[in-house]
């Protein structure tokens, strides 16, 4: 007779979306899916753009051309995180990417650290978008770990993903990631083990307001509006968020190179037809 797993689940709203994070197995403090919830939320109340918070008044300094302070720590994470995967991408993860401004936000940001503050050359502004989600599951990951949870499966909106460990019945987390014009079929199916995935695309929710990073080209600010779908696994939410939207915009000759570097876990897909522009992604659904 089969002996069941313990679980345990926490759902709320943040950062505009359903959270789900699942817990598996006996091990680990009992409130650890408490604490990942209050760190996702504190991410949501630092980065977003919605209602006043601390990424909220940084664009007002920065778009008043003045310096402004990072005093809030969460935001700060998020500014180094940004750094790092926008190095990683060729610049075409750029969070403060508007087609208002005649230059791509970030390479005209002066990002000191010692001093924890901004200044720009031109006017800017913060649009964290799905990057917020990766980062905030990083940090709920982070939590549940630090509390000795060794399976879990963190969600924000489907479309963000990370997981602690192997699955439950041993092994990765298969995931399939479904046709958006065909629910029998999928692009393509991975198996995760302690990684992050992320899915962009331009077509569906989430899509309504293009002038902004998610679908801005960031060094000649082309808006994408060809029917594509990028997928990305990552070790972190961080950079599978800003890969999977650096994919989605990139030219054809960027597209190759982020592919080339990760065949195995970056994918982009022209639709309706779904034709991969990696030869990875066939091979993962044969």
């Amino acid at each position: 007779m089969a002996v069941p797993i313990p679980t345990d689940v926490e759902r709320f709203m943040a950062m505009g979306t359903r959270i789900e994070l699942h817990r598996f197995g006996a091990a680990g403090a009992d409130d650890a899916l408490l604490a990942a919830r209050r760190a996702i939320e504190a991410v949501d109340d630092a980065l977003t753009i919605h209602r006043p918070s601390a990424t909220t008044a940084l664009n007002e300094r920065l778009l008043a051309g003045e310096t402004a302070p990072v005093d809030d720590p969460v935001l700060f994470d998020a500014l180094v995180a940004i750094d790092a995967v926008h190095e990683a991408t060729f610049g075409l993860f750029d969070p403060a990417a508007d087609r208002r401004f005649a230059v791509a936000g970030w390479r005209g940001i002066i990002f000191d650290r010692a001093a924890a503050r901004l200044c720009a050359t031109t006017p800017v502004a913060f649009d964290f978008g799905g990057f917020g989600k990766g980062f905030a599951l990083d940090r709920a990951g982070a939590v549940l770990r630090a509390a000795g949870i060794v399976s879990a499966c963190l969600s924000a909106g489907e479309s963000s993903i990370a997981v602690i460990g192997e699955h439950p019945l041993g092994g990765g987390w298969p995931f399939a990631v479904p046709h958006p014009s065909d629910p029998d079929d999928s692009l393509v199916q991975v198996e995760l083990i302690d990684q992050s995935l992320s899915i962009s695309a331009t077509v569906g929710a989430g899509t309504a307001a293009p002038d902004r990073a998610a679908m801005l080209r960031p060094d000649d600010r082309a808006v994408i509006t060809a029917p594509r779908c990028a997928v990305a696994v990552a070790r972190t939410g961080a950079l599978a968020e800003a890969m999977s939207t650096a994919l989605l915009v990139a030219d054809p000759e960027r597209a190759d190179r982020l592919i080339d570097q990760d065949r195995a876990n970056r994918f982009l897909f022209d639709l309706p037809c779904a034709t991969a522009r990696a030869s990875s992604a066939r091979m993962a659904l044969q």
